[in-house]
């Protein structure tokens, strides 16, 4: 890999408080223009990681080079960090208040209303931005906390659980913005909990628990190390057939079909023979591969 395709590094990272190790021997890439998945279970540890990587707090161990040097002051300008932990002036208006995080930014005022105007526009706010931020609500709110974020036009956006309270509706609008902005050739790093947008979202992830890394790789690398043993079945009459283990190492119902996984060494096309020559009736039986969910699960669970 080349040295100028990364834009974050970190190597043996720990960070302790008092007895507690929040990160331990932490190490991982952030290739520019790409998506990059944090995840982890609430407590992994993974907002003390990106608090150090903005600089809030300091590493005990390792190292982290951001844009192919350690953190320097002059590093911020080019990073766009939304905290999970989020707050406006309540008493300030939109306006002002996205002013005032953009001059923190080095962005002049000419510039910064143009900006200001169009992320409005874009995040279908426009006829609020002269009203005090308790006017808004939560999922406005966290929208204009958004447009701080990227109002500086950085290159690197960092983002913990930024769908976190939204409503179905607003969650799909954010990752079509998030989208737009990886169409950009931003780099962006995304932290949740929340898999099945993670798996929309990402090229490549790390799965931290308990402080350390658990896996790591591009997404399409992490669910074909799983293998492809899992059928998703929709059948009436199966009988005993699921409940053999000789074919079926588990099986799980769901509201209108069964994921089954296969026992080790057993082809598919053996246990759809033993279903129809035992009379089921098979409207679907599809090979698919596992969740980054499932993964997800199976891995926090060991």
């Amino acid at each position: 890999m080349k040295e100028q395709s990364v834009t974050l590094r970190l190597d043996g990272v720990t960070k302790r408080f008092g007895d507690f190790t929040a990160v331990e021997d932490l190490g991982f890439e952030v290739r520019c223009g790409r998506v990059f998945g944090f995840l982890g279970p609430n407590g992994a540890g993974k907002t003390t990681t990106i608090r150090m990587i903005v600089g809030i707090t300091a590493p005990d161990e390792g190292s982290i080079e951001i844009f192919g040097r350690p953190f320097a002051t002059g590093s911020q300008d080019r990073i766009g960090y939304l905290p999970e932990e989020r707050g406006l002036y309540k008493k300030m208006k939109v306006a002002d208040q996205l002013r005032y995080f953009a001059a923190l930014k080095g962005v002049g005022r000419k510039e910064a209303d143009a900006r200001i105007d169009y992320w409005l526009g874009r995040m279908k706010l426009a006829e609020w931005k002269n009203k005090k931020t308790t006017d808004l609500s939560k999922g406005m709110s966290q929208k204009i906390q958004f447009i701080s974020t990227v109002l500086h036009d950085p290159e690197l956006l960092i983002l913990d659980e930024p769908f976190s309270g939204l409503d179905p509706v607003n969650v799909e609008f954010m990752i079509e913005v998030v989208s737009e902005l990886k169409e950009q050739h931003k780099t962006i790093i995304f932290s949740t909990h929340l898999m099945e947008t993670a798996e929309r979202l990402c090229d490549d992830i790390i799965l931290i628990n308990k402080a350390r890394k658990v896996l790591s790789g591009t997404l399409r690398e992490v669910k074909e190390s799983y293998g492809s043993n899992l059928i998703a079945l929709r059948a009436e009459g199966t009988g005993k057939v699921i409940d053999d283990p000789a074919l079926v190492a588990k099986a799980t119902t769901h509201s209108d079909e069964t994921i089954v996984v296969m026992a080790d060494g057993v082809d598919e096309q053996k246990l759809l023979r033993t279903l129809v020559a035992n009379g089921a009736r098979v409207s679907k039986f599809e090979k698919i591969e596992p969740s980054l969910n499932d993964i997800f699960i199976e891995k926090v669970s060991e």
